[in-house]
């Protein structure tokens, strides 16, 4: 069921529970970010202005907390694809969203990888309905790309995604320099452009 839809008793959420719900996915989202998926729940409610029961009504657990933070990420990335549809340049579109799909995973890496490490009996990854997701919408993108020959016919999303995930990881292990993920995703782009 939708947590940002319905309680588990799967009424619809209050205005002031709905409220609630925000912040702390807002505050969970900054603090997983800034101090990995260990950031203190403690901190996570003090800085959402609730006490620490109401955090726990809303995710009974780390990792309820933990997957309705990715999946709020995933859901943001979707949604600038489908905003990018528009733009005039499709290859530009595609880079703008690898791009973004980069700096998600250089900030939100740890937390796919505990997401991952605590579906025991699972197929490894991300939750499939995330994938599935990530799958559609840069298919989009990447259709329209394709069509304006700025990206060859044989590339798939799939491998797209992965580059852009792989980019990520590259320049975590590199040196700070803020303009690294943009270079390596320009070169990486630039070896998917059809020959004349």
């Amino acid at each position: 069921m939708d947590a940002t839809a319905a309680t588990a008793a799967g009424r619809p959420m209050r205005a002031d529970a709905r409220r609630n719900y925000d912040r702390l996915l807002t505050e969970a989202r900054a603090a997983f970010a800034e101090h990995g998926t260990d950031a203190s729940l403690d901190d996570i409610a003090r800085r959402a202005e609730v006490g620490i029961g109401t955090l726990y009504r809303h995710f009974p657990t780390r990792q309820e907390l933990l997957e309705a933070v990715f999946h709020d990420s995933i859901e943001g990335l979707c949604e600038q694809a489908t905003t990018l549809l528009g733009d005039p340049a499709p290859g530009d579109a595609m880079m703008q969203w690898l791009r973004a799909v980069a700096e998600h995973a250089t900030t939100y890496g740890g937390l796919a990888g505990s997401l991952m490490s605590t579906r025991l009996g699972e197929e490894a990854g991300p939750p499939p309905d995330c994938h599935v997701r990530m799958l559609s919408a840069g298919e989009a993108l990447l259709g329209r790309a394709q069509r304006s020959r700025s990206i060859r016919p044989d590339v798939q999303i799939s491998e797209l995604l992965r580059l852009a995930n792989g980019v990520a990881f590259a320049s975590r292990l590199g040196a700070e320099d803020t303009d690294q993920v943009d270079r390596l995703l320009e070169l990486v782009l630039r070896g998917l452009v059809p020959r004349s």
